[in-house]
């Protein structure tokens, strides 16, 4: 009999070692994907307010020189 308690004994320390184990990996995990969306909002929001800074101006153009390249 003494040996089953133990073995009930050793399994349930085991059972609460892995949650407690799983429950930490998951928090890191966690911390590490709310950390990088918030670093992705920063960045989205940075270039959202350098593409509405202004538009840059259009090229001018160039009338063609009729003749230039003839010999």
């Amino acid at each position: 009999m003494e040996q089953y308690m133990m073995y009930s004994l050793f399994f349930i320390t085991g059972v609460n070692l892995g949650v407690l184990v799983m429950f930490i990996w998951t928090t890191k995990r966690t911390t590490e994907l709310k950390q990088d969306i918030t670093d992705l909002r920063v960045m989205r929001d940075l270039l959202k307010s350098e593409l509405l800074k202004g538009k840059p101006l259009a090229r001018q153009y160039r009338g063609k020189k009729i003749g230039r390249f003839r010999e």
